[in-house]
Protein backbone atom coordinates (compact mmCIF):
# COMPACT_ATOMS: atom_id res chain seq x y z
CA UNK A 1 0.00 0.00 0.00
CA UNK A 2 1.19 3.97 -0.72
CA UNK A 3 -0.05 5.98 2.17
CA UNK A 4 0.92 8.06 4.34
CA UNK A 5 0.89 6.46 7.46
CA UNK A 6 3.56 3.52 6.98
CA UNK A 7 2.60 1.75 10.22
CA UNK A 8 -0.86 1.18 8.23
CA UNK A 9 -1.39 -2.72 7.61
CA UNK A 10 -2.83 -3.86 3.91
CA UNK A 11 -5.85 -5.68 4.03
CA UNK A 12 -4.53 -7.17 1.29
CA UNK A 13 -2.13 -6.75 -1.56
CA UNK A 14 -2.40 -4.56 -3.97
CA UNK A 15 -1.90 -5.14 -8.01
CA UNK A 16 -2.25 -1.35 -8.94
CA UNK A 17 -2.26 1.67 -6.88
CA UNK A 18 -3.63 5.32 -8.34
CA UNK A 19 -2.79 7.91 -7.78
CA UNK A 20 -5.20 11.05 -8.28
CA UNK A 21 -7.63 13.12 -8.11
CA UNK A 22 -11.57 11.73 -7.38
CA UNK A 23 -14.52 14.32 -7.89
CA UNK A 24 -17.83 14.50 -8.76
CA UNK A 25 -19.46 15.06 -12.04
CA UNK A 26 -22.27 17.37 -12.78
CA UNK A 27 -23.85 16.38 -15.70
CA UNK A 28 -25.65 18.28 -17.21
CA UNK A 29 -27.87 17.82 -19.25
CA UNK A 30 -31.17 19.48 -20.91
CA UNK A 31 -33.40 17.47 -18.80
CA UNK A 32 -31.53 18.40 -15.77
CA UNK A 33 -28.36 17.42 -14.02
CA UNK A 34 -27.39 14.31 -12.42
CA UNK A 35 -24.06 13.49 -10.43
CA UNK A 36 -21.55 10.72 -10.51
CA UNK A 37 -18.52 9.87 -8.91
CA UNK A 38 -15.46 10.56 -11.24
CA UNK A 39 -12.16 12.33 -11.68
CA UNK A 40 -9.90 10.35 -14.52
CA UNK A 41 -7.36 8.55 -12.12
CA UNK A 42 -10.63 7.49 -9.46
CA UNK A 43 -12.19 5.91 -12.74
CA UNK A 44 -9.38 4.17 -14.04
CA UNK A 45 -9.06 2.59 -10.46
CA UNK A 46 -13.16 2.17 -10.43
CA UNK A 47 -12.40 0.14 -14.39
CA UNK A 48 -9.89 -1.48 -12.68
CA UNK A 49 -11.46 -2.91 -9.93
CA UNK A 50 -14.59 -3.98 -12.47
CA UNK A 51 -12.23 -6.11 -14.58
CA UNK A 52 -11.32 -7.88 -11.10
CA UNK A 53 -7.75 -6.13 -10.90
CA UNK A 54 -7.00 -5.73 -6.50
CA UNK A 55 -6.88 -1.94 -6.79
CA UNK A 56 -6.18 1.13 -4.71
CA UNK A 57 -6.96 4.76 -4.71
CA UNK A 58 -4.57 7.35 -3.62
CA UNK A 59 -6.62 10.54 -3.89
CA UNK A 60 -7.84 13.34 -1.12
CA UNK A 61 -11.72 14.25 -0.98
CA UNK A 62 -13.82 16.15 2.07
CA UNK A 63 -15.56 14.38 4.85
CA UNK A 64 -19.39 15.59 2.96
CA UNK A 65 -21.82 13.83 1.61
CA UNK A 66 -19.99 13.72 -2.41
CA UNK A 67 -16.66 12.17 -0.53
CA UNK A 68 -19.41 9.33 0.66
CA UNK A 69 -20.90 8.95 -2.42
CA UNK A 70 -17.31 8.22 -4.06
CA UNK A 71 -16.12 5.89 -1.39
CA UNK A 72 -19.42 3.87 -1.98
CA UNK A 73 -18.73 3.53 -5.79
CA UNK A 74 -15.37 2.90 -5.46
CA UNK A 75 -15.98 -0.16 -2.80
CA UNK A 76 -18.73 -1.16 -5.50
CA UNK A 77 -15.97 -2.38 -7.59
CA UNK A 78 -13.45 -3.63 -5.10
CA UNK A 79 -11.28 -0.85 -4.78
CA UNK A 80 -9.73 0.46 -1.89
CA UNK A 81 -9.82 3.88 -0.74
CA UNK A 82 -6.03 4.64 0.74
CA UNK A 83 -5.77 5.73 4.13
CA UNK A 84 -5.39 9.40 4.48
CA UNK A 85 -8.31 10.51 2.00
CA UNK A 86 -10.55 12.39 3.59
CA UNK A 87 -7.89 15.41 3.80
CA UNK A 88 -9.72 18.10 2.28
CA UNK A 89 -12.51 20.60 3.05
CA UNK A 90 -14.99 19.90 0.54
CA UNK A 91 -14.95 17.10 -2.32
CA UNK A 92 -13.68 18.57 -6.00
CA UNK A 93 -16.24 18.51 -9.14
CA UNK A 94 -16.38 19.17 -12.21
CA UNK A 95 -19.29 20.16 -14.47
CA UNK A 96 -19.62 18.68 -17.40
CA UNK A 97 -22.11 19.92 -20.36
CA UNK A 98 -22.56 17.29 -22.91
CA UNK A 99 -23.12 18.55 -26.77
CA UNK A 100 -25.31 16.87 -29.09
CA UNK A 101 -22.82 15.04 -30.75
CA UNK A 102 -22.08 13.00 -27.07
CA UNK A 103 -18.57 15.04 -26.20
CA UNK A 104 -17.90 16.35 -23.01
CA UNK A 105 -16.56 19.88 -22.03
CA UNK A 106 -15.90 20.61 -17.89
CA UNK A 107 -15.66 23.17 -15.64
CA UNK A 108 -13.72 22.40 -12.44
CA UNK A 109 -13.74 23.09 -8.56
CA UNK A 110 -10.57 21.54 -7.52
CA UNK A 111 -8.12 21.29 -4.69
CA UNK A 112 -5.11 19.19 -4.98
CA UNK A 113 -3.02 18.22 -2.24
CA UNK A 114 -1.73 15.48 -0.64
CA UNK A 115 0.89 14.58 2.21
CA UNK A 116 4.14 13.51 1.47
CA UNK A 117 4.73 10.23 0.68
CA UNK A 118 6.82 6.90 2.08
CA UNK A 119 5.91 3.75 -0.03
CA UNK A 120 5.20 0.75 2.89
CA UNK A 121 5.66 -1.06 -0.36
CA UNK A 122 5.43 -0.95 -3.86
CA UNK A 123 2.27 -2.58 -6.06
CA UNK A 124 2.69 -3.88 -9.55
CA UNK A 125 1.96 -1.14 -11.29
CA UNK A 126 1.31 2.27 -10.14
CA UNK A 127 -0.35 4.91 -12.44
CA UNK A 128 -0.96 8.53 -12.65
CA UNK A 129 -2.31 11.14 -14.73
CA UNK A 130 -4.84 14.06 -15.12
CA UNK A 131 -5.15 17.09 -12.98
CA UNK A 132 -3.27 15.65 -10.34
CA UNK A 133 -0.25 15.45 -12.38
CA UNK A 134 -0.21 18.98 -12.85
CA UNK A 135 -2.26 21.18 -10.38
CA UNK A 136 -0.10 22.77 -7.05
CA UNK A 137 0.58 21.00 -4.56
CA UNK A 138 -0.49 17.89 -5.25
CA UNK A 139 1.19 17.80 -8.26
CA UNK A 140 4.86 17.90 -6.32
CA UNK A 141 4.19 15.02 -3.57
CA UNK A 142 3.09 12.91 -6.94
CA UNK A 143 6.46 13.46 -8.89
CA UNK A 144 8.24 12.50 -5.29
CA UNK A 145 6.22 9.36 -5.75
CA UNK A 146 7.37 8.39 -8.83
CA UNK A 147 10.80 9.30 -8.16
CA UNK A 148 10.90 6.64 -5.60
CA UNK A 149 8.53 4.28 -7.45
CA UNK A 150 9.70 4.04 -11.17
CA UNK A 151 12.73 1.88 -11.01
CA UNK A 152 10.99 -0.62 -8.63
CA UNK A 153 7.47 -1.33 -10.51
CA UNK A 154 5.88 -0.51 -13.75
CA UNK A 155 4.52 3.48 -13.89
CA UNK A 156 1.78 3.89 -16.48
CA UNK A 157 0.78 7.87 -17.13
CA UNK A 158 -2.65 9.99 -18.80
CA UNK A 159 -2.01 13.22 -18.79
CA UNK A 160 -5.42 13.84 -19.71
CA UNK A 161 -4.64 17.04 -20.64
CA UNK A 162 -7.44 20.16 -19.07
CA UNK A 163 -6.11 22.92 -20.63
CA UNK A 164 -8.31 25.10 -18.07
CA UNK A 165 -6.32 24.12 -14.94
CA UNK A 166 -2.61 23.98 -16.27
CA UNK A 167 -1.41 27.92 -16.83
CA UNK A 168 0.94 28.22 -19.82
CA UNK A 169 1.41 26.03 -22.36
CA UNK A 170 4.85 26.23 -21.91
CA UNK A 171 4.59 25.07 -17.78
CA UNK A 172 2.15 22.26 -18.89
CA UNK A 173 4.57 20.70 -21.67
CA UNK A 174 7.92 20.72 -19.44
CA UNK A 175 6.05 19.40 -16.08
CA UNK A 176 4.41 16.57 -18.82
CA UNK A 177 8.22 16.17 -19.99
CA UNK A 178 9.46 15.91 -16.28
CA UNK A 179 7.28 12.82 -15.77
CA UNK A 180 7.48 10.64 -19.35
CA UNK A 181 11.36 9.63 -18.35
CA UNK A 182 9.67 8.56 -14.72
CA UNK A 183 7.21 6.00 -16.67
CA UNK A 184 6.99 2.88 -18.32
CA UNK A 185 3.71 3.85 -20.38
CA UNK A 186 2.31 6.84 -21.64
CA UNK A 187 -1.12 7.06 -23.04
CA UNK A 188 -2.92 10.37 -24.28
CA UNK A 189 -5.31 10.93 -26.44
CA UNK A 190 -5.41 12.77 -29.73
CA UNK A 191 -6.92 15.88 -28.25
CA UNK A 192 -3.70 15.94 -25.74
CA UNK A 193 -1.13 14.81 -28.45
CA UNK A 194 -2.79 17.87 -30.61
CA UNK A 195 -2.68 20.52 -27.65
CA UNK A 196 1.00 19.38 -26.49
CA UNK A 197 2.41 18.95 -29.67
CA UNK A 198 0.88 21.55 -32.33
CA UNK A 199 1.74 20.96 -35.39
CA UNK A 200 3.16 17.26 -35.09
CA UNK A 201 1.15 14.43 -36.58
CA UNK A 202 0.47 11.06 -33.96
CA UNK A 203 3.78 9.28 -35.38
CA UNK A 204 5.79 12.37 -34.14
CA UNK A 205 4.52 12.76 -30.96
CA UNK A 206 4.65 8.86 -30.01
CA UNK A 207 8.18 8.64 -31.08
CA UNK A 208 9.13 12.46 -29.35
CA UNK A 209 7.41 10.52 -25.82
CA UNK A 210 9.65 7.09 -26.42
CA UNK A 211 12.78 10.01 -26.81
CA UNK A 212 11.83 11.36 -23.59
CA UNK A 213 12.30 7.75 -22.08
CA UNK A 214 9.14 5.96 -22.18
CA UNK A 215 9.05 2.34 -23.37
CA UNK A 216 5.32 2.39 -24.43
CA UNK A 217 3.73 5.02 -26.39
CA UNK A 218 -0.26 5.17 -26.65
CA UNK A 219 -2.38 7.55 -28.27
CA UNK A 220 -6.25 6.90 -28.64
CA UNK A 221 -7.74 8.59 -31.58
CA UNK A 222 -11.80 7.60 -30.82
CA UNK A 223 -13.45 6.48 -33.94
CA UNK A 224 -10.24 6.39 -35.88
CA UNK A 225 -8.55 3.73 -33.19
CA UNK A 226 -5.29 3.93 -31.58
CA UNK A 227 -1.41 3.86 -31.89
CA UNK A 228 0.88 1.74 -30.21
CA UNK A 229 4.37 2.30 -30.41
CA UNK A 230 8.00 1.32 -28.79
CA UNK A 231 10.86 2.02 -29.89
CA UNK A 232 10.90 -1.39 -32.30
CA UNK A 233 7.07 -1.86 -33.10
CA UNK A 234 4.46 0.66 -34.20
CA UNK A 235 0.82 -0.86 -34.37
CA UNK A 236 -2.51 0.73 -35.43
CA UNK A 237 -5.58 -0.80 -33.74
CA UNK A 238 -9.34 0.07 -34.81
CA UNK A 239 -11.81 1.28 -33.01
CA UNK A 240 -14.61 -0.59 -32.01
CA UNK A 241 -18.11 0.38 -33.77
CA UNK A 242 -20.57 1.16 -31.47
CA UNK A 243 -23.63 3.27 -30.61
CA UNK A 244 -22.70 6.04 -28.97
CA UNK A 245 -24.70 7.79 -25.60
CA UNK A 246 -21.68 10.21 -24.32
CA UNK A 247 -17.77 9.43 -24.79
CA UNK A 248 -17.26 10.44 -20.50
CA UNK A 249 -15.03 7.80 -19.05
CA UNK A 250 -14.05 6.38 -22.33
CA UNK A 251 -10.07 6.93 -21.96
CA UNK A 252 -9.99 5.58 -18.87
CA UNK A 253 -11.76 2.61 -19.36
CA UNK A 254 -9.15 2.31 -22.33
CA UNK A 255 -6.64 2.81 -20.04
CA UNK A 256 -7.94 0.10 -17.14
CA UNK A 257 -7.95 -2.71 -19.51
CA UNK A 258 -4.51 -1.52 -21.31
CA UNK A 259 -3.32 -2.21 -17.15
CA UNK A 260 -4.86 -5.06 -17.49
CA UNK A 261 -3.52 -6.31 -19.89
CA UNK A 262 -0.06 -4.94 -19.13
CA UNK A 263 -0.51 -7.33 -16.32
CA UNK A 264 -1.87 -10.15 -17.92
CA UNK A 265 0.71 -10.35 -20.55
CA UNK A 266 2.76 -13.26 -19.67
CA UNK A 267 6.76 -13.58 -20.35
CA UNK A 268 6.33 -12.20 -23.86
CA UNK A 269 7.04 -8.36 -23.07
CA UNK A 270 5.97 -6.00 -25.87
CA UNK A 271 5.77 -8.20 -28.86
CA UNK A 272 3.83 -6.91 -31.58
CA UNK A 273 1.09 -10.08 -31.32
CA UNK A 274 1.10 -8.79 -26.86
CA UNK A 275 0.67 -5.38 -28.09
CA UNK A 276 -2.29 -5.93 -30.67
CA UNK A 277 -4.16 -8.11 -28.07
CA UNK A 278 -3.86 -5.14 -25.46
CA UNK A 279 -4.81 -2.79 -28.26
CA UNK A 280 -7.74 -4.68 -29.22
CA UNK A 281 -8.81 -5.41 -25.73
CA UNK A 282 -8.72 -1.75 -24.35
CA UNK A 283 -10.61 -0.71 -27.54
CA UNK A 284 -13.15 -3.29 -26.83
CA UNK A 285 -13.48 -1.42 -23.12
CA UNK A 286 -14.02 1.56 -23.96
CA UNK A 287 -16.48 0.94 -27.24
CA UNK A 288 -18.63 -0.74 -24.45
CA UNK A 289 -18.08 2.53 -21.74
CA UNK A 290 -19.18 5.13 -24.85
CA UNK A 291 -22.20 2.98 -25.66
CA UNK A 292 -23.30 3.94 -22.07
CA UNK A 293 -24.13 6.88 -20.33
CA UNK A 294 -21.89 8.60 -17.85
CA UNK A 295 -18.24 6.24 -16.88
CA UNK A 296 -19.54 3.32 -16.55
CA UNK A 297 -16.70 0.59 -17.70
CA UNK A 298 -17.25 -3.25 -17.92
CA UNK A 299 -17.08 -5.86 -16.28
CA UNK A 300 -14.53 -8.27 -17.29
CA UNK A 301 -17.31 -11.25 -18.54
CA UNK A 302 -18.64 -8.15 -20.32
CA UNK A 303 -15.78 -7.41 -21.64
CA UNK A 304 -14.93 -11.05 -22.74
CA UNK A 305 -17.95 -11.41 -24.28
CA UNK A 306 -17.38 -8.37 -26.09
CA UNK A 307 -14.05 -9.45 -27.61
CA UNK A 308 -15.56 -13.12 -28.03
CA UNK A 309 -18.64 -11.64 -30.08
CA UNK A 310 -16.11 -9.65 -32.19
CA UNK A 311 -13.36 -12.26 -33.08
CA UNK A 312 -14.75 -15.49 -32.28
CA UNK A 313 -13.08 -18.14 -30.14
CA UNK A 314 -9.28 -16.80 -30.50
CA UNK A 315 -10.25 -13.60 -29.01
CA UNK A 316 -11.64 -15.42 -26.24
CA UNK A 317 -8.49 -17.27 -25.86
CA UNK A 318 -6.19 -14.25 -25.73
CA UNK A 319 -8.42 -13.39 -22.28
CA UNK A 320 -8.68 -16.55 -21.03
CA UNK A 321 -5.68 -15.69 -18.39
CA UNK A 322 -6.99 -12.17 -17.28
CA UNK A 323 -7.99 -12.23 -13.74
CA UNK A 324 -5.17 -11.33 -11.05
Amino acid sequence: MLNADTQSSPARRLDVVVVGEALIDVVSRPDGDVEHPGGSPANVAYGLGRLGVTTGLLTAIGDDARGAAIEAHLASAGVELLPGARSLARTASATATIAPDGSASYVFDIDWRLEPLAPAYLPKVLHTGSIASFLAPGAGTVRSLLEQAHRECMVTYDPNIRPALLGSHAEAKSAFEELVPLTDVVKLSDEDAQWLYPGQDLEQTAERILQLGTGLAVITAGAEGSLLRTQGTQLSIPSVTTSVADTIGAGDSYMAALILGLLTRGTAGLAPAVLETIGRTASAAAAITVSRPGANPPTLDELRASLDSAAGDTAAQDVAAIGV
